[in-house]
């Protein structure tokens, strides 16, 4: 039996981009997507939650990903977060 595929996370269009769901894990041992959690992205962050630097590095690692700016909408102190990647499709962002 092989193990069940992860789903996409669900993602949002909107006037000004792409809106999609994300779980943070700080102070891992690399930066790196790393599947889903619960219908969010799950994204592995070196940088420990301390001052907004494990926000900073998961808006770093996106921006590279997708290449377009991207923006923190919620979840500021929380794993679970929201995000905007701004200019973008939905088909760019599940691509």
């Amino acid at each position: 039996m092989s193990p069940p595929t992860p789903s996409l996370p669900e993602i949002t269009a909107t006037d000004d981009g792409a809106v999609f769901a994300v779980w943070v894990v700080p102070g891992a041992s690399r930066t790196e997507i790393n599947g889903t959690h619960d219908g969010a992205l799950r994204v592995r962050v070196a940088s420990p939650p301390e001052g907004g630097r494990a926000n900073r590095a998961l808006i770093r690692l996106l921006e590279q990903r997708l290449g377009t700016p991207v923006e923190l909408l919620s979840g500021n102190r929380s794993r679970a977060k929201r995000v905007l990647a701004r200019g973008a499709t939905v088909a760019e962002v599940a691509g």
